[in-house]
């Protein structure tokens, strides 16, 4: 087993409908669900998550967790 940490990619995504602990324990769990996903940090005051990857993720299939959630991903953040 490799550690490839240079490698890793860092997405930051914009979810709506967060609002507390809880919210980001639901998001974190999905996404943390996907393949390639190293770490995720949720934060429901600014709505932001923040996803390490082996690789790029499809954002068809992180819309796809965040949905199963209960919440809204508004795409990536500006």
């Amino acid at each position: 087993m490799t550690a490839e940490t240079n490698a890793d990619v860092t997405t930051v995504y914009e979810v709506k409908g967060m609002t507390c602990g809880h919210c980001e324990g639901a998001v974190t769990k999905e996404l943390s669900a996907l393949p390639g996903v190293a770490s995720v940090q949720a934060v429901a005051a600014t709505g932001r998550v923040t996803v390490t990857s082996a690789a790029p993720l499809d954002e068809e299939a992180v819309r796809a967790a965040v949905d199963e959630a209960g919440y809204d991903l508004a795409g990536t953040a500006a």
